[in-house]
């Protein structure tokens, strides 16, 4: 048990973060569609995707928060490990993990500025199942509409309002992650 947290990473790590980072990229870049991601097998309560895309995206330069049931010593001891990244609260954190109601208010984290929009953070917003059904979504990466469900659309909504500005979500259910960047509208 003392160990358990050298477990779980890539087996092949060159590999399997280039198809990840890919995985990624392609999920971010059209919104709503939903990918297939795997590598890592994290401690419960994450996902395979919630902690493959943590491996691929944090180092020791990305503070993370852990919201919820997804800070746990399990799970703090496998990303330390894994990545180096240090933790931190909501409001200094480069990439948030947790169950939608474990991550409000998204008040608390940090949208960027106006020259730095890219100083915000992300969230990874651990789910049942993903389903490209429900609500409407438009904008960069997407040729008509797409459909996600979503939590709380009308959070999204008002996200997509401070566009430059604004928090891009990443949310995973078992192996399949979807995306949504602040640039998509809503509805």
């Amino acid at each position: 048990m003392a160990t358990a947290h050298l477990e779980g990473g890539f087996a092949d790590p060159p590999r399997t973060a280039s198809y990840a980072f890919r995985a990624l990229m392609t999920a971010m870049a059209r919104p709503g569609q939903i990918e297939d991601i795997a590598g890592a097998t994290p401690p419960a309560p994450l996902s395979p995707a919630a902690g493959t895309a943590i491996l691929t995206l944090c180092d020791p330069d990305t503070p993370v928060y852990l919201a919820g049931g997804a800070d746990t010593e399990e799970t703090r001891a496998w990303i330390a490990f894994h990545t180096g990244a240090p933790f931190t609260g909501p409001a200094t954190c480069s990439f948030a993990v947790g169950r939608w109601d474990a991550l409000l208010p998204l008040t608390a984290y940090p949208i960027g500025t106006p020259e730095y929009p890219d100083r915000s953070a992300t969230l990874i917003v651990e789910c049942d199942g993903l389903s490209q059904t429900g609500t409407r979504l438009t904008g960069p990466g997407i040729r008509d509409a797409a459909e996600l469900a979503l939590p709380d659309p009308a959070a999204f909504a008002q996200n997509n309002a401070r566009f430059p500005l604004g928090l891009d979500f990443y949310f995973t259910a078992g192996t399949q992650i979807a995306a949504l960047p602040r640039s998509t509208r809503i509805g």
